[in-house]
């Protein structure tokens, strides 16, 4: 019999929460998203042992909650040698997902006690509580798009079809104490066909592919690196890959503290702003599509660089995004620019009232310009814009200071392939859709048209 679905908890951090604001302005707290990576690979390919040494560098607890198999009934059990363990149909997968689910939203889940013996779900149950990181390892865990959907790093254990066989018999044998031959007649009708169709076939969804298994120590110990980072980042940064938050340092967190500030000048507003807009011009820049080049230095020495793609245009959402224009003018000599006006209606809807863009748009990549991102209507306006235009998805990267979770939530639900570029990500929208803390009408402040500002500070002692 077949692995199913196993879920490794890394018991780190549980009781992290972020702080939210939802529409009526009142303070809701959200549990931290998870890490979730899926661990497949075919029978006996070394799944369980990656998970493990991923487990040992992290130096975290692990709680393994093995099968979601079905309870065999005793009509199946009378032919359970006909039973085939590794077709998606034997296991639970609506179980499966409501786990998952209420783990991601920092609830504990109670998980059935399979014995692979009696094929059968035993008391007691197994609670598992919500973790930092879960991996979810099986055979066909990135055979479901919905399971797929719930995770941030797919990965798939490619170990070679006859190792695979032999340390089945070995495991199969030895731990299971079943006889050789039905191992093999086993193998032959329900493994090997549910491999070639169910489990293979998945390895192209999966983000990388570990050749040899655990014996593959580089790969494992690039995995580990690549966790620990996304552990350090923003939790929305986990749920979308498309998005991108620079990296805060001091100098950039006291630029925020000044463009911020209600009392900043317009003069210190616009040099502080000048500055944040250029640090997000080049850190968008460093997506865009690259060739690898080879030059010769003045001292005759060969360097191998990269060059970027020359189709290149911004598009900025008038007024606001009219700011960012300069920055990339200043990295892209020669640019062309288009600009979009959208005009709000009530609450949600958008209107477009004027777009002027290069002719030639679709066949080129887009940095589409505004400072805030808060409720990602008018971006996705924007965006579809863009998109009619013929623009590919994927060849747009969306530049802004601050944005909203709202706003990121809507934006990359409607548009997951499309790139957005932050130097912050703030806490929420207040009931009138502004985001908080925020900076204030951006437009105004940089062009010197925020009466609100000069009000407020009379206000203040």
């Amino acid at each position: 019999m077949m692995d199913s679905g196993k879920l490794t908890a890394l018991t780190t951090s549980v009781k992290d929460h972020i702080s939210t604001h939802s529409n009526d302005g009142s303070k809701e707290i959200t549990p931290k998203q998870p890490f979730i990576i899926g661990v497949a690979g075919g029978t006996a390919s070394g799944k369980t042992t990656v998970c493990n040494m991923i487990v040992l560098q992290l130096r975290d607890q692990r709680i393994v909650l093995d099968s979601f198999y079905y309870s065999l009934n005793d009509k199946q059990l009378e032919k359970v040698h006909e039973y085939n363990f590794d077709h998606p149909d034997a296991f639970n997968t609506e179980l499966l997902l409501s786990c998952m689910e209420k783990l991601k939203h920092g609830q504990a889940v109670n998980i059935p006690n399979y014995d692979v013996k009696s094929h059968k779900c035993v008391e007691p149950e197994r609670k598992v509580n919500p973790s930092d990181v879960i991996i979810l390892e099986g055979i066909l865990v990135l055979q479901d798009p919905r399971v797929r959907d719930l995770m941030n790093m797919k990965i798939f254990v490619d170990t070679d079809s006859d190792v695979r066989l032999a340390r089945r018999i070995q495991r199969d044998t030895t731990d299971r104490e079943r006889n050789i031959e039905n191992v093999l007649d086993q193998y032959t009708k329900f493994v090997k066909p549910s491999f070639d169709e169910f489990i293979l076939p998945s390895k192209k969804h999966a983000d990388i592919i570990i050749p040899r298994g655990a014996d593959n120590d580089v790969a494992i110990d690039l995995i580990v690196q690549h966790i620990r980072t996304k552990l350090g980042q923003h939790d929305l940064c986990k749920i979308y890959p498309n998005v991108f938050l620079i990296y805060s340092t001091f100098q950039i967190r006291g630029m925020h503290t000044l463009v911020r500030d209600v009392r900043t000048t317009k003069h210190d507003f616009v040099f502080y702003a000048d500055r944040l807009i250029r640090l997000v011009v080049e850190h968008g820049l460093g997506h865009l599509p690259f060739t690898e080049k080879q030059i010769i230095t003045p001292t005759g020495s060969v360097y191998t660089g990269v060059v970027f793609c020359k189709r290149l245009c911004g598009v900025s959402i008038i007024r606001s995004g009219e700011s960012m224009e300069n920055a990339l003018r200043a990295c892209c000599k020669g640019i062309k620019i288009g600009k979009i006006l959208i005009h709000g209606e009530g609450n949600n809807g958008r209107q477009l009232i004027y777009e002027k863009l290069p002719a030639d748009i679709s066949s080129r990549n887009v940095l589409l310009l505004d400072p805030v991102l808060a409720s990602g209507n008018s971006a996705i306006k924007a965006v579809s814009l863009l998109l009619s235009k013929g623009v590919a998805e994927s060849n747009i990267i969306f530049l802004n200071l601050i944005a909203a979770p709202e706003g990121i939530h809507a934006v990359c639900k409607k548009f997951p392939k499309l790139k957005i570029v932050t130097s912050e990500i703030d806490m929420s929208l207040n009931k009138d859709s502004h985001v908080i803390p925020g900076m204030g009408e951006f437009g105004d402040r940089y062009f010197g048209t925020d009466n609100n500002v000069n009000e407020a500070l009379d206000k203040t002692p």
